[in-house]
């Protein structure tokens, strides 16, 4: 059994149960301290001091209802807290991310977006571009299908399938004549993602006329967020992909090592010659699918 120790986090006595199951229910989620923690049953019950039994089935609610999602290393904070934007973990996530986005919007001049995962969507927050950004029809808070974005794609690509298929569903809505539309197409995209080291590529799909490049931020065991470079169809951004892609990456590493030290699994640090000119390649070719 874990102890204060071997967890580094402060444990409670057992006491009396709480009578009120939302008492019970703020005493577990007040655990999670940012939305990269994932906590196993016993250290649950350690950090809140109720009985074994009484957190697992809380946490079992929990998860049905979305407050809560359960990995293979733990429990994590689930869509519905995330979706509270006073949340602990965006708070965590907008501060490692906020002097990256600065750094990446000074050295490319074009809009930078920070989203994060919200069931079959993405929910924006932050977004950087000056005057530019008015152009890219985003809005911080707002949503957006993750199938028809980079941002989107670039989470899902590092999603198990069948949770990319019960996110998105077998047919995905089209927003423009470009946008993925069944999910055998998507899968195969998400796979080309994967093969690009993570780099996620959308060219009107979402909207016309813009264009877009994203990677995701990765804990070891899920996508957390993703950081996209926008601009217009014109835009050459495959150039920018060592950017976008290095950009994640420290936001991973920073934000993970807040939580327990532990490194993220972030894509390599180098770009090989062939790398970069397969990515040239694809834009050459006048499309991302």
């Amino acid at each position: 059994m874990a102890s204060a120790a071997t967890t580094g986090r402060p444990v409670r006595p057992l006491r009396e149960t709480p009578p009120s199951m939302v008492e019970r229910m703020t005493l577990i989620l007040d655990a999670f301290r940012g939305s990269a923690m994932r906590l196993t049953l016993e250290e649950v019950v350690h950090a809140t001091g109720l009985p074994r039994s009484t957190t697992h089935r809380i946490l079992e609610q929990l998860v049905r209802t979305a407050w809560l999602e359960h990995s293979p290393y733990g429990y994590l904070l689930g869509r519905r807290s995330l979706r509270l934007g006073g949340a602990q973990g965006f708070v965590d996530l907008r501060s490692a991310a906020a002097p990256v986005l600065h750094a990446l919007l000074l050295k490319t001049g074009l809009v930078v977006h920070l989203a994060v995962p919200d069931h079959g969507h993405v929910r924006y927050l932050d977004k950087m571009g000056g005057r530019s950004a008015a152009r890219v029809p985003s809005q911080v808070g707002a949503g957006a299908p993750a199938h028809a974005t980079a941002l989107g794609k670039a989470i899902l690509a590092w999603l198990p399938a069948e949770e990319v298929g019960a996110r998105i569903g077998d047919s995905p809505r089209r927003l423009t004549q470009r946008t993925i539309g069944d999910l055998g197409t998507l899968h195969d995209e998400l796979a080309r993602i994967r093969d690009r080291r993570g780099i996620a590529f959308e060219c009107g799909e979402h909207s016309p006329g813009i264009s877009c490049v994203a990677a995701a931020v990765r804990a070891p065991d899920r996508p957390l967020a993703a950081v996209s470079l926008a601009g217009n169809a014109e835009s050459r951004l495959e150039a920018a992909a060592p950017l976008v892609a290095a950009a994640a990456r420290t936001i991973s590493q920073q934000l993970v090592s807040q939580v327990d030290g532990r490194p993220a699994e972030a894509p390599a640090e180098t770009w090989s010659a062939g790398t970069l000119a397969r990515l040239a390649a694809i834009g050459q070719n006048g499309g991302w699918i």
